[in-house]
């Protein structure tokens, strides 16, 4: 099977692999080379996909995972990804952690524009 997990500004997976486990809303379940096509929505968690280098492990966002024929893709706002689950857990920390920070000042700058483009609207329609 060919594994691709895409997020938005690169592919952070391109490879063969011989098995993969994911995790959706009603629990983890795994993918071999001659599964039937389906689409899950996967919730936040562990994602891991063995190979002929041994297995490897992703903690993923949210996301999409499409199996159509040998191929599994993957779409998801965040994911890193390790061969160390004790490494895993660091990075995810740290990568996360600082991306929850900017998405905070994110959401507070769009919850100010939003405001002020309400205030705007309001005082257009007092006047006319």
């Amino acid at each position: 099977m060919r594994l691709r997990v895409f997020l938005p500004m690169k592919i952070l997976v391109d490879q063969d692999v011989t098995k993969v486990v994911a995790e959706a809303e009603n629990g983890s379940f795994g993918i071999l080379p001659k599964h039937v096509d389906f689409v899950a929505a996967l919730t936040p968690g562990i994602f891991s996909f063995e190979s002929g280098e041994g297995e490897e492990f992703m903690a993923i966002d949210e996301g999409v995972l499409v199996k159509c024929g040998t191929d599994v893709m993957v779409s998801t706002r965040k994911a890193v990804r390790s061969r160390n689950l004790g490494e895993l857990k660091r990075t995810v920390e740290e990568v996360f952690g600082t991306l929850n920070e900017s998405e905070k000042k994110t959401r507070s700058i769009l919850a100010k524009l939003e405001a002020d483009f309400t205030k705007g609207f309001l005082k257009m329609r007092e006047q006319g």
